[in-house]
Order: C-alpha cells, then sequence, then structure tokens
C-alpha cells in the first residue's frame, strides 16, 4: 500500500479508520470507535469510522471535515505542510504539539525537498 500523509503529517494509510473504509471492515469500524472512545473521551460511533484520506475526495472523519490545517492546505494545493514555504506556521504549531510524530514526519519530507 502507498504510504499517504496528511496534512498535519499523520499517515492516513496507517490510519484505522482509513483501512475500515478502503476494506469496508466493519468490526474494524467497531473496533476502532471503541478503541477512539476510550482514548479521547468522546462518544465515537462505528458509523463515524470512515475517511478517505486527508487530502483525497470523499468521506473524512469527524474532526477532518473541520481541521484547519487540512483545509488550508487543500486550499494552498499542497500534497501537505512540509511543501508550503511558511511551514511551519502557528496554525499547524499548534495541532503538532498534540501529534509530535506529525512533525517529524513532515520534517522528514521537508528534508528531501
Amino acid at each position: 500500500m502507498e504510504k499517504i500523509v496528511a496534512a498535519c503529517g499523520l499517515v492516513c494509510s496507517g490510519c484505522f479508520a482509513y483501512k475500515a473504509t478502503l476494506k469496508d471492515n466493519n468490526a474494524l469500524r467497531i473496533k476502532t470507535a471503541e478503541f477512539w472512545s476510550t482514548i479521547y473521551g468522546a462518544e465515537i460511533k462505528p458509523d463515524d469510522i470512515n475517511c478517505n484520506g486527508c487530502l483525497m475526495e470523499g468521506v473524512k472523519f469527524n474532526h477532518c471535515l473541520e481541521c484547519e490545517v487540512r483545509l488550508c492546505c487543500v486550499d494552498k494545493g499542497y500534497e501537505n505542510c512540509a511543501h508550503c514555504p511558511d511551514y511551519s506556521c502557528e496554525k499547524l504549531d499548534n495541532l503538532l504539539a498534540n501529534i509530535p510524530e506529525g512533525r517529524l514526519i513532515l520534517d522528514e519530507i521537508k528534508a528531501t525537498l
């Protein structure tokens, strides 16, 4: 499977919502909804576990629809934030404070550009 990197550096192709959508796997949707509900302290239903990837056409996971970083990246037409000349901006920095693994991936990509 091709590695798909979201605007923020998370790997869409490694995400449970992406995998469940790709394989139309309801068991994975149920398991993911239970796990994410526990770790995020929110009620997430199996029907919420659908996503075609951050920058791809189609359905998105709940937060991804409203993510300012994703919307900015799509608006500017970049593959992900590492391709932006303003990398790393305050909007991205605020998000990456909660997902440091995204910064590592984006820094790796930025170094190859």
